[in-house]
């Protein structure tokens, strides 16, 4: 059922979840006091300024300001929605996800996603048992696949016929706009009625990295157009983000050294049937910045695998340019040239395994096809010639991130035409991730009462519910005393509360972009001193409003007189007065013993 995932169960995933465990599973951390460190995996850095706090299960970058509890790690490092990092953590601790009707915490894609598994279902069922599967069988066989492969890759057949899928699947007008919303039907404007978009094809299916059926790939039996058919972006697939096969890598190999970017689903089934698990397919588009996100955080090294024509060094080109602000030490990017005529498929079939793997270990490091590439325009004979490299060469390397690669490669242009070349300082506009503004690194002494308040809170609930906290500050004005007195509220009414669930709470609201900074708040103090520090911040907001409302107070005496001030009002100055007088003795006796 579609509905708002409980407050409850959030705050239970948050509090069993260790977000150093899960952060050290994609970015290796090192123990630095008590909390853990590294080199920030959002932007290109030498010095970590990366934190993970396992009290607070909390990250926080001192660089570029990135923070954020466990949900929102996988949110901002694997791209995804709040629904699926939920769904993620959930799977990962073995819990179900309850749902409570009413409002909808982002939207409920479930319903979809079992849409697509059934007709994952049901395509591998007609694969064997439809009496035109023939021809599908036949085709696979010839390209040296094993029912075993097969069945592991999910590899099924589409028969032909306008409705076959609708008429299994979409029983009710509800399933029939399901399979509507995710691309298994298509419903022009000229037809009046939806039919289904794979027809006599093998069927491949297309699984995100929980291995949830996203959408499908088509290859026709026979000589039709076009060749391969994907279904269409949707609300769970977006084919510029996905890669076909990394599912399957990761669940084969334990450890992926290496990942090979080939061009079809064939290719990639191919090479695991020869026993090369780590191949993986963009989705009928050039490689983006989007795949190479994914890629790089599986693994250092990518060989991108080409035809050997000139289509396959056109699009070997606009790879290496999206590459380039990816390239930061540690990583690696070589390119593989296919003899002509051939892909991965037909060439493992023809000459094994072992001679392509040596063809893949052989491949041509990015350093060298750079410059390959860019000789091959002008004539390096030439002084002129030369200097055209130089040119054609410092905007692709400038877009490389800081670091010893870079300087390694201006020093290589400036051996190939003769003349000093010092890597620029910065790196250029053109770089494909901007170097991002220092976040300040805030301390307790510099930020003001109420920030300060909300900062300790925040950073260590057990400090609200400490008893007999000053409070006459709840009346006051200034901003953000609403969200101080809500948050106290919150903390003594709900003991158990994290710092990460707290701040789950406020995910969709205004004031969590305030309490996830504040929670990355250096607070280099002891617990005890730390829950003065909050008496004492909370009891001067109390002694600041009790001075205003007695200054306004006096104001309003000495305009109307005392008559004109109600009884209340009176007693409230009497107080305030008694108040501020009773202070100022306490700081004359702390100041004559001093």
């Amino acid at each position: 059922m579609a509905g708002r995932i409980p407050e409850q169960f959030i705050d239970e995933l948050v509090n069993r979840v260790d977000i150093v465990d899960l952060i050290n599973s994609r970015v290796p951390l090192k123990k630095a006091g008590k909390e853990y460190q590294a080199c920030c995996p959002f932007h290109d850095e030498k010095t970590p300024s990366f934190t993970v706090s396992r009290e607070k299960q909390f990250y926080h970058c001192f660089g570029c300001g990135a923070h954020g509890t466990a949900i929102g790690f996988l949110m901002k490092y694997d791209n995804m929605g709040f629904v699926e990092a939920v769904e993620e953590l959930a799977t990962q601790l073995g819990l179900e996800i309850p749902r409570e009707a009413g409002e909808r915490s982002g939207p409920d894609f479930r319903p979809l996603y079992e849409t697509l598994e059934k007709a994952a279902r049901y395509y591998q069922w007609q694969l064997r048992k439809h009496p035109n599967a023939e021809q599908a069988v036949d085709y696979l066989k010839q390209r040296g696949l094993s029912g075993e492969i097969a069945s592991e890759f999910g590899i099924g057949y589409a028969p032909p016929g306008w409705n076959n899928l609708d008429s299994e699947l979409g029983r009710n007008s509800e399933q029939t706009q399901r399979l509507l919303t995710t691309g298994m039907l298509t419903h022009p404007e000229d037809r009046k009625e939806p039919y289904d978009r794979f027809r006599e094809r093998i069927m491949f299916p297309i699984r995100n990295h929980r291995g949830q059926v996203i959408a499908f790939g088509g290859r026709i039996l026979g000589d039709g157009k076009p060749k391969y058919l994907n279904s269409p972006e949707t609300p769970v697939f977006h084919k510029g983000r996905e890669l076909y096969g990394l599912y399957e890598a990761r669940k084969h190999l334990r450890k992926i050294d290496r990942l090979l970017v080939v061009e079809g689903y064939m290719d990639v089934v191919a090479l695991a049937q020869f026993g090369i698990r780590y191949a993986v397919a963009t989705l009928g588009t050039t490689t983006t910045p989007e795949h190479l996100e994914r890629l790089y955080r599986t693994c250092p090294e990518v060989v991108f695998c080409f035809d050997g024509d000139r289509a396959g060094r056109d699009a070997a080109r606009k790879a290496l340019e999206t590459t380039l602000p990816f390239i930061r030490d540690g990583r690696e990017a070589r390119f593989l040239f296919l003899p002509e005529g051939e892909d991965p498929d037909t060439l493992i079939r023809k000459e094994g395994s072992e001679s392509f793997e040596a063809r893949v270990n052989s491949a041509t490091p990015l350093s060298d096809f750079l410059f390959d590439h860019l000789a091959q325009q002008v004539d390096m004979g030439a002084l002129e010639g030369r200097a055209q490299l130089a040119e054609l060469a410092k905007p692709m390397l400038q877009k490389l991130p800081d670091g010893v690669f870079r300087e390694m490669m201006f020093k290589r242009l400036g051996q190939q035409v003769g003349l000093e070349m010092p890597a620029p300082k910065y790196p250029s506009k053109t770089t494909g991730r901007p170097k991002p503004k220092q976040a300040s690194r805030s301390y307790l002494g510099t930020m003001p009462p109420v920030r300060r308040a909300i900062a300790l809170v925040i950073s260590n609930p057990r400090l609200g519910q400490q008893e007999n906290l000053p409070e006459q500050w709840k009346h006051s004005s200034l901003p953000g005393i609403t969200l101080l007195k809500e948050l106290l509220e919150l903390v003594q009414s709900q003991p158990n509360l994290s710092t990460a669930a707290i701040l789950e709470r406020w995910r969709e609201r205004e004031e969590g972009r305030h309490l996830q900074k504040l929670a990355g708040v250096l607070i280099d103090l002891p617990e005890e001193d730390q829950a003065r520090e909050l008496s004492d911040t909370l009891q001067t907001l109390s002694n600041q409003y009790l001075d205003q409302e007695a200054e306004l107070l006096l104001q309003k005496a000495a305009e109307k007189g005392l008559s004109g001030l109600t009884l209340s009002e009176k007693e409230r100055l009497n107080q305030a007065l008694a108040e501020k007088a009773q202070r100022k003795t306490g700081q004359t006796e702390v100041d004559e013993n001093e």
